[in-house]
């Protein structure tokens, strides 16, 4: 029988260099932002549930079930592969293309973290700019290295935040910059432990022009936020 999954096309397959501008600029000071926080993965209920429950069984999370997305790579692929165009109200660049955990955690940081960062500042937030989701390829996208969480549909890469009067707060140009700044470090920072990965500028000089979320789960059931 011919397999039934959604087979992607070799450009998602390969590494893709980083934007010259952001290897130049190179990593940004930083010190860990938390220490000791625990994370356990959320726990799917299947891609859809009852009636009337939203996908992955989260209410305001939109979008639709899609075939699992399969791979000639080892260790790529989404067995549970579902493609987001909102959460919460809340509207994607692009459709994220993830598995149910991650985007029950997506869905949560906008709730718990990223909306009451943003408060009333400019009425709220209307969109996110989605800079990657599902690519198989390694992390960091340096050749011979692990393959990325994005290659397992865990990961979601945020490079600006949409406000309703079309304020954008973009990752590269407002991290150390007045009120967006605060923003978005309150954003990055209140999504560890929601998030098995948190990254942002000053992590490892491939950030810098984005925020880096995965529900990758460590032996020792810790976040990892930087």
């Amino acid at each position: 029988m011919a397999d039934e999954g959604m087979a992607l096309p070799d450009a998602l397959l390969r590494p893709m260099p980083r934007p010259p501008q952001i290897a130049a600029k190179g990593m940004r000071s930083s010190a860990p932002l938390v220490q000791n926080v625990s994370f356990i993965a959320p726990a799917a209920p299947g891609v859809t549930s009852r009636q009337g429950s939203g996908l992955c069984g989260v209410p305001k999370l939109t979008g639709r079930r899609i075939a699992p997305v399969t791979s000639r790579i080892s260790g790529c692929g989404i067995p549970d592969a579902v493609e987001i165009t909102a959460v919460d109200g809340v509207r994607l660049s692009q459709p994220a293309m993830v598995d149910c955990p991650t985007a029950i955690a997506l869905d949560q940081w906008v709730r718990t973290a990223l909306k009451p960062a943003v408060g009333r500042q400019g009425g709220g937030v209307k969109s996110l700019q989605i800079a990657g989701t599902y690519a198989c390829r390694p992390r960091n996208n340096l050749a011979g290295g692990k393959i990325s969480e994005h290659g397992r549909g865990k990961a979601v890469d945020v490079a600006a935040v949409v406000l309703a009067n079309g304020e954008a707060l973009n990752v590269e140009r407002d991290w150390g910059r007045g009120q967006a700044g605060r923003i978005l470090k309150a954003a990055h920072r209140n999504a560890c432990g929601i998030f098995g990965t948190t990254l942002g500028p000053g992590s490892d000089g491939y950030h810098e022009d984005h925020l880096h979320f995965d529900t990758a789960v460590r032996r020792n059931g810790s976040a990892y936020c930087r």
